[in-house]
C-alpha cells in the first residue's frame, strides 16, 4: 500500500491547515515501522487480506490526523485504531458471508520464511486456526487475537474494543475456552506437515486410492471455496472414503494439464495446484496425530491474489 500523508487534526496546529514536515515524517515513519504488525492484526481478525489492506488504509487516514505530541505509545495507538476499524469491517464481512456461495474459507497468504520460524505466529494464522477463529463473535475474536497472539495487556485491549478491563478478562476467558475445545490437539511441526502433504501428493499423482486413504483420518472433512466463480463442493464432505474418491476423481480428470507443488501458506506447508500453468487452487490441511483431518481447497480467484507475492507478518 502506498502511504501518502494527509492533513493532521486542526487542533494540533490551529494557525495552519498543513502539518509540519517533521510531523508528517513522524507519522509516516511510525506507520511504516508497524505496518506488517497492523496487517497481521487485521488479517487475523478478518481472514481476508483484501479487507485487511482496506483497514490499513482507513487506519492511516485516522493516524494522519492524530496529534503525535499526545501519543505516549505509537504502536499501541496504531493497534487500537486498526482493531476498531477491523471490528467495523468484521461485522460487514459477516453479512457478506451470509450470502456467500458455498463454504467461506480464509484468504490464503504466501508467507515469508520467517513466519514459519515463529511457531506461535504460524499456528495463529494457520488455516485450521483461522477457521476456529471464525466461530467466535467479533469482540471475542478481537480480544483473543490481541491477548493470545500479540500479548497485549487487558487495559490496552479494553481501550481497543471499548469495554471495561473486567469485561475483557471475561471475554478472553470465554474465547480461550472456545478455541481450546476446537483447535488441533497439538502444534504440528513443519516437517510433519510436509511429510503428510508429500504422501497426499504422491497418492493423487499416481491415483493411489489406498495411499490416499492411509493419510486421511476416518473423519476427515473437505471444504471447498469457489465463491460461486469456480466449481467447488458447496457443503462440507465428511469421511475418508468419500473425500478420497472425490479428490481423485476431480483431480485425475485434469491429469494431463495438472501439476501440484509445495508452497508456504499461512506459515505452514501447503500445496498449490496449477492447471495449464495457471494457479487454480491452494490446498491447506489440518493435521491431528499424523493424519489429515481437514482439507481446505481455495479456488475463488479473488482470494488467490496474495499467492503471487510473499506477505510479511509480524507480532
Amino acid at each position: 500500500m502506498r502511504v501518502t500523508p494527509t492533513r493532521t487534526d486542526e487542533r494540533e496546529k490551529p494557525v495552519t491547515s498543513e502539518p509540519s514536515g517533521r510531523e508528517r515524517d513522524g507519522a509516516t515513519e511510525a506507520f511504516v515501522a508497524h505496518r506488517n504488525l497492523l496487517f497481521t492484526v487485521a488479517y487475523e481478525m478478518l481472514g481476508s487480506a483484501a479487507d485487511a489492506e482496506d483497514v490499513l488504509q482507513e487506519t492511516w487516514l485516522r493516524w494522519a490526523g492524530v496529534d503525535l505530541a499526545e501519543v505516549r505509545d505509537r504502536r499501541a495507538y496504531l493497534v487500537r485504531i486498526t482493531t476498531r476499524q477491523a471490528l467495523n469491517r468484521l461485522r460487514t464481512l459477516g453479512r457478506r458471508k451470509e450470502s456467500y456461495v458455498g463454504s467461506w474459507l480464509p484468504e490464503p497468504l504466501l508467507t515469508t520464511p520467517d513466519v514459519a520460524e515463529d511457531v506461535e505466529l504460524a499456528d495463529s494464522v494457520s488455516m485450521a486456526m483461522m477457521l476456529v477463529l471464525e466461530t467466535l463473535t467479533p469482540t471475542e475474536r478481537a480480544v483473543f487475537v490481541l491477548r493470545e497472539v500479540f500479548d497485549l495487556g487487558y487495559d490496552e485491549i479494553a481501550e481497543a474494543v471499548e469495554k471495561s478491563p473486567a469485561a475483557v478478562r471475561q471475554i478472553a476467558h470465554r474465547a480461550r475456552a472456545h478455541v481450546v475445545a476446537r483447535r488441533p490437539r497439538g502444534v504440528v511441526s513443519a516437517a510433519e506437515s510436509r511429510q503428510a502433504l508429500e504422501a497426499f501428493r504422491r497418492a493423487v499423482e499416481t491415483g493411489d486410492l489406498q495411499g490416499l486413504l492411509d493419510i486421511l483420518s476416518p473423519d476427515v472433512v473437505l471444504l471447498g471455496d469457489g465463491g460461486g466463480v469456480k466449481q467447488a463442493v458447496l457443503r462440507p464432505v465428511t469421511g475418508r472414503d468419500k473425500v478420497a474418491r472425490l479428490v481423485l476423481g476431480g483431480l485425475l480428470k485434469h491429469a494431463a494439464s495438472l501439476s501440484l507443488g509445495p508452497a508456504q501458506v499461512n506459515g505452514y506447508p501447503a500445496l498449490v495446484v496449477h492447471l495449464d500453468g495457471a494457479l487454480d487452487t491452494v490446498v491447506a490441511v489440518r493435521l491431528d496425530e499424523g493424519r489429515i483431518t481437514g482439507l481446505y481447497a481455495v479456488r475463488n480467484p479473488e482470494k488467490l491474489s496474495h499467492m503471487r507475492r510473499e506477505t510479511a507478518l509480524r507480532r
